[in-house]
């Protein structure tokens, strides 16, 4: 026998609900926006040399030696990093863009962080689980109304 119940949110603030409505539809915006935003710079980094970066050979060497990965998966990782998060971030082929980003981040937990433990700062999985697992809510649900999937009316 299964219940049906309706749930109202309670505000710690009542007073301030009406912001809480007013700006709810724009927080998995800004999250994803946000998500997209940070990857570009780790790309940069790894396709340019940007930011502190050592560029793709560097990178693909780095990768080879250090990570016994291929050396070419350094431009893949640079350029979902830059393009995909350039498209998440604008949510445009949202679903495709954040499936690639999930792709990167559970190659790199597995690849690289999940040796070195938990905590970011000790170089672990912790941030980019977090980034898989956002990246995985977009390939979910999609760009949402503030997307530029939403403005052409078509999910890539």
């Amino acid at each position: 026998m299964s219940e049906s119940r309706s749930f109202t949110p309670s505000h710690i603030v009542p007073a301030f609900a009406p912001l809480y409505s007013a700006f709810s539809p724009l927080a998995d915006a800004l999250v994803r926006a946000a998500a997209g935003a940070f990857l570009v710079p780790h790309g940069a980094q790894k396709l340019f040399g940007w930011f502190g970066g050592y560029g793709l050979e560097a990178t693909g060497q780095f990768f080879a030696t250090k990570l016994g990965l291929p050396a070419s998966l350094a431009l893949v990782a640079g350029t979902i990093e830059v393009f995909g998060g350039i498209a998440l971030a604008l949510g445009f082929a949202t679903r495709i863009a954040a499936a690639l980003v999930f792709g990167l981040m559970a190659v790199a937990v597995v690849q690289v962080h999940l040796g070195l433990g938990f905590f970011w700062t000790s170089g672990g999985y912790e941030y980019p689980l977090l980034w898989a697992i956002v990246a995985l809510s977009f390939v979910v649900k999609g760009g949402g109304r503030y997307s530029v999937d939403a403005a052409i009316g078509h999910e890539i």
